[in-house]
This record gives structure tokens, C-alpha cells and sequence, in this order.
């Protein structure tokens, strides 16, 4: 009997935990937000969060879930690979539930590019980052 109150309990717990919304990070513009990294993605001829398509070249960039907003769809970002100090400036056209943190981005295909990145590395890469408008 106590096995399966336990066990109530536990499941109950489990469940109301995956429900709870995650808490939104705010991205000031101007604000450099630092300890992010960033990944690429390939497009696929899909639809991003923000209801665009957008083909691989297209310098745009995918916000952490906890950061992603509709507002912020087609601002710019400044990106900064501290690797090798490449930037690059691209618009916000999606949302990312798997970065690392709240401070990752993913970019497209041509943004990764830009900042001196290899498709065939398959990384990430350490980057600062500024919402500029």
C-alpha cells in the first residue's frame, strides 16, 4: 500500500512539474549577453516560430526558448564568436528549445558561416551577443 502511494505521489509530482511554464528571460537592447554559445540549424524549407521561411543562406537566428518572444521577431543581432572574433548581424526568425542555456543562440547556415564557422565541424562555439533594435 505504501509503494503505491508512494508512487501516486511521486507521478503526481513529476506531472506538475512538467506543466509549471518556464520563467521568460528578458533580452535588453544594447545589453551584451555573454556565457551563451552558438549552434547552426539547417532550414529544411520550414516554417520558423516566427512564420517566415528562410532559406540556409539567410542570415537569421534562433533565440533560446526562455528568451523567445514574437515582439522580437525580425530585430537584429550583433554575434560575436570569441573563438576568432568573427561577427556577423542577423535577425531573430525562430526559437530554439535546445541550446544550452538562456544565453545560446542557433544560427542558420549562412550566419554560422559568417562568423568563421565550418558546417563539417558540427560544434559549438563560445559567443557574445547584443539585441541591437
Amino acid at each position: 500500500m505504501f509503494k503505491s502511494i508512494s508512487f501516486v505521489f511521486v507521478a503526481v509530482a513529476a506531472v506538475s512539474a512538467s506543466i509549471v511554464p518556464r520563467q521568460s528571460v528578458s533580452t535588453p537592447i544594447g545589453t551584451t549577453i555573454t556565457g551563451g554559445f552558438a549552434t547552426y540549424y539547417n532550414q529544411f524549407g520550414g516554417f520558423g516560430a516566427c512564420g517566415q521561411q528562410n532559406p540556409d543562406s539567410a542570415l537569421i537566428v534562433a533565440l533560446q526558448t526562455q528568451r523567445y518572444a514574437s515582439s522580437l521577431c525580425g530585430q537584429s543581432v550583433t554575434v560575436t564568436n570569441l573563438n576568432n572574433g568573427r561577427v556577423v548581424t542577423a535577425s531573430i526568425a525562430d526559437q530554439c528549445p535546445g541550446c544550452a542555456n538562456a544565453n545560446s543562440l542557433d544560427l542558420s547556415i549562412g550566419a554560422w558561416e559568417a562568423i568563421g564557422e565550418s558546417t563539417a565541424d558540427g560544434s559549438e562555439v563560445p559567443i557574445n551577443w547584443v539585441l541591437n533594435n
